[in-house]
């Protein structure tokens, strides 16, 4: 083999092989690699984790998309401060993941506007960088999603895609209410993820007051029985953030100020 037919034969081999990070890499490292006299194991070391570290950027990409969050948001932009009731510690621990290992659920419950979408937002996107596959879904367009897929003979089919799911996170229940059917779907959902998959729920209304969401206290003591059974649960009660940043944007200028 000439050496000038290697490069070529290694880009083909490298395009082959689907490695398109080691093949845009190669040639600059393996510059670096001679100006320092670096052995072959270090070179390729230093090309075969340039590749890793794109795939696993790509990947983790892909499971935020796939994720569907309504906007990225991340624990350290959240005010704990604001919801005193609500244990940091606590939290910060389930953004290690062993909750979804262990098939456990969890219930964010509180009056609207003290962050309960945004801290199942960011514990979601902590479980999709712990490799975890997400899904973010309202109550109201999982039960919408559910009910057009039955019309149509294909609720198997949606059923199983978020069977795959390891952590399905389902905000806002109790905003809407929902037909008979569209409660025995959501039911269904929670039923065949019990002890096999995670749940995370957001919730204005106390669990007391579920049975206007299920249509009922039967289903309702069912559905709860399953969810609470390995959950933790937190109370997110407070001043909504919304109506606090809207007051303080409405204050008037001190009069003292630009004297």
């Amino acid at each position: 083999m000439s050496v000038e037919t290697t490069p070529l034969l290694l880009k083909a081999n490298l395009r082959q092989l689907k490695l398109p990070t080691m093949l845009g890499e190669w040639e600059k490292l393996a510059r670096e690699a001679a100006t320092q006299n670096e052995s072959y194991e270090g070179y390729l070391l230093r090309l075969t984790e340039a590749e890793v570290t794109t795939r696993s950027a790509n990947a983790l990409a892909s499971r935020i998309r796939a994720a569907g969050f309504p906007v990225v948001k991340d624990l350290d932009t959240f005010d704990f401060t604001a919801v005193p009731s609500l244990s940091k510690h606590k939290v910060l621990e389930l953004a290690r993941g062993a909750w979804v290992e262990e098939h456990a659920n969890c219930c964010l419950i509180g009056n609207a506007g003290t962050g309960k979408t945004h801290l199942a937002t960011a514990l979601g996107l902590a479980m999709c960088r712990l490799g975890r596959r997400v899904k973010f879904v309202t109550a109201a367009g999982l039960v919408t999603q559910l009910e057009a897929a039955q019309q149509q003979h294909r609720l198997d089919r949606v059923l199983g895609h978020l069977d795959r799911v390891d952590l399905l996170i389902i905000d806002e229940l109790g905003y809407l209410s929902f037909s008979r059917g569209g409660a025995e779907l959501l039911f269904q959902v929670f039923a065949d993820r019990y002890e096999r998959r995670s749940v995370l729920v957001t919730s204005n209304l106390a669990f007391s007051e579920w049975g206007t969401v299920f249509q009922g206290d039967r289903m309702t003591a069912a559905l709860l029985d399953r969810l609470t059974h390995r959950c933790d649960i937190f109370e997110m009660n407070g001043e909504s953030y919304r109506f606090r940043e809207s007051m303080t944007a409405k204050k008037p200028n001190d009069p003292k100020k630009g004297k």
